[in-house]
């Protein structure tokens, strides 16, 4: 399954040949850890995401008509879930990003690993990025 996107799926790739439940949230983990700081001024209601226990942000900013991400979370496990969509997604056009079909997280293999609430905050975390892109695509 291809997603579009090569970053991602080398990501999807990378996590779906890993049989191991603590590899792979190793890998999240270490994701998490290079995740640039979140400038303040983006800690703002608007680009919090809905429906995650943790705190998430996420903003998407349209440069040369290419998506870049920034985003935090106040849990580890939900920072890295967070910095692999962003690693994922940075670099796509709007409407590549909007168009993305959300099987691919399935394909990590994480969700099996995850809480039900962990999972339906990444799939929270993919929409509301997925929402920012079109509202970019838009402008």
């Amino acid at each position: 399954m291809s997603t579009g996107s090569d970053s991602l799926d080398a990501i999807v790739e990378r996590l779906r040949g890993t049989s191991d439940p603590k590899r792979r949230y190793e890998y999240v983990l270490w994701l998490a850890k290079k995740l640039a700081p979140l400038p303040d001024e983006f800690r703002q209601e608007v680009f919090k995401v809905k429906g995650c226990v943790s705190q998430v942000f996420v903003v998407g900013q349209l440069v040369d008509g290419k998506l870049h991400w920034q985003g935090d979370s106040d849990a580890q496990i939900t920072k890295g879930l967070l910095a692999l969509l962003i690693a994922g997604l940075e670099g796509l056009e709007p409407n590549q990003a909007a168009g993305l079909d959300p099987g691919f997280l399935a394909e990590t293999g994480l969700q099996a690993s995850l809480t039900p609430s962990r999972a339906n905050g990444f799939l929270n975390i993919l929409k509301m990025m997925q929402a920012q892109a079109r509202g970019l695509a838009t402008e």
